[in-house]
């Protein structure tokens, strides 16, 4: 089994990204949707959210539940999977929870960082968002543990009042009465991919701290408490859920594009430019990396285009680095977007770390080179990256909470 890329990074290190990878992967539909809207209005962006997390989430929900050791098919551990789940990053979306039974369980946003970068949009975006989307997508990411599970809003936005907290309030029961929920088609299509189906290392048993979550559902996950061999795993996983969802998102918009492949092609890479440029800014920050060529392949090095190891191979070399075609590439992941014609993602990322250096890629398609060098000339945020950090999610920062069990009340 191939050594992570994060297994180099300390305990401590891994403690600090873990949660910063959750959040990036979030930030994945604040820079897709906005293409969305544009090229297929807000309708059909509605129908490609919905899609997406339907196709993607129950894959990656049960491959974290396995990574972790807490299968199950109760409340508890439909919770647990809500807390390693890009579509649920700590804090920015501050899920709170209670459990009755192992049927019975409720859980309130006491924040949304989603909701707070939908309200100024108008009340349509947040009945889009709260009601169209969440209808199906919560109960789709049910399919990942009980068929016989349902969310249902106690109350949800459009906030009234205006500054009504907590956000939401949603009920989870499971009933043997109730109809089982229906994956949608694209949930068979994406299970078959390399992304769902790729092989990580085992977690060390015998490394310092927990290797799993078999314990009680805690309101808060304290990443530090996992050991380094838990947290690289994990992070990997992590970088696997953005795939598996991109790999959702472009087969939705693959069917809106029909014939127009072109489109298809252009949706996904502007959003991964957005994206790209906003992980690396994090990333950067978050571990408090230099921002010459140094700090830059180590961004690029840490970035989850290329990871986890295996699934995307590159390898980094002097000012630079070379990729080679890769089982990303043979699903149509986020790599298969960059080459030498497509070089503004790579771009982006060494713009966040430093405006002044350049990218210069040659190659193929699949198999090409990077090298960085440095301009005298500043350059300019590309337009994706300026749109995908409009959200709140750009500059949120995390704090230390308390970890705390929570038990049946």
């Amino acid at each position: 089994m191939t050594e992570s890329r994060y297994a180099s990074l300390s305990r401590d290190e891994l403690a600090v990204l873990l949660p910063e990878l959750l959040l990036i992967g979030h930030m994945i539909d604040r820079s897709g949707m906005a293409w969305c809207i544009q090229e297929f209005g807000r309708e059909g962006m509605l129908e490609v959210a919905i899609e997406e997390w339907a196709g993607a989430s129950p894959v990656y929900t049960r491959r974290m539940q396995r990574a972790l050791g807490f299968v199950g098919d109760d409340v508890p551990t439909i919770f647990k999977g809500i807390q390693f789940d890009i579509g649920s990053p700590p804090q920015f979306m501050d899920f709170r929870f209670t459990v009755h039974d192992r049927w019975h369980g409720e859980f309130e946003l006491a924040s949304c960082g989603a909701l707070l970068d939908v309200e100024p949009l108008g009340e349509d975006y947040v009945f889009g968002m709260c009601h169209t989307i969440e209808d199906p997508t919560f109960d789709a990411t049910a399919v990942a543990t009980n068929v016989k599970a349902q969310c249902r809003p106690v109350h949800r936005p459009p906030r009234t009042p205006a500054d009504r907290t907590p956000h939401c309030c949603w009920t989870v029961i499971i009933d043997e009465s109730y109809p089982p929920a229906q994956p949608i088609p694209a949930l068979a299509v994406i299970s078959q991919t390399r992304a769902a189906t790729w092989e990580l290392g085992d977690i060390d048993r015998s490394d310092e701290g927990l290797a799993d979550y078999t314990g009680p559902l805690l309101a808060d996950v304290d990443f530090a408490a996992f050991s380094h061999s838990a947290l690289v795993r994990l992070a990997d996983e992590v970088c696997l859920q953005m795939h598996l969802l991109y790999l959702s998102f472009a087969l939705a918009v693959q069917a809106r594009a029909g014939d127009k492949a072109d489109l298809a092609t252009s949706v996904g890479r502007r959003q991964l430019t957005g994206l790209a440029g906003l992980a690396a800014m994090r990333i950067k920050n978050a571990l408090r990396l230099p921002d010459d060529i140094a700090g830059a392949l180590r961004t690029f090095e840490l970035h989850p285009l290329f990871n986890p190891i295996g699934y995307v191979q590159s390898d980094i070399a002097e000012n630079g680095l070379s990729v080679h075609r890769s089982p990303a590439h043979d699903d149509g992941a986020w790599i298969a977007l960059c080459s030498p014609e497509s070089t503004n993602p790579l771009q982006a990322i060494a713009t966040a770390v430093n405006p002044h250096l350049r990218v210069a890629v040659d190659g193929s398609d699949t198999e090409w080179n990077l090298q960085l060098s440095e301009s005298d000339t500043a350059a300019t945020e590309l337009p994706e990256v300026m749109v995908t950090k409009v959200s709140g999610g750009a500059n949120f920062q995390f704090r230390s909470r308390k970890s705390l069990p929570l038990t049946v009340v």
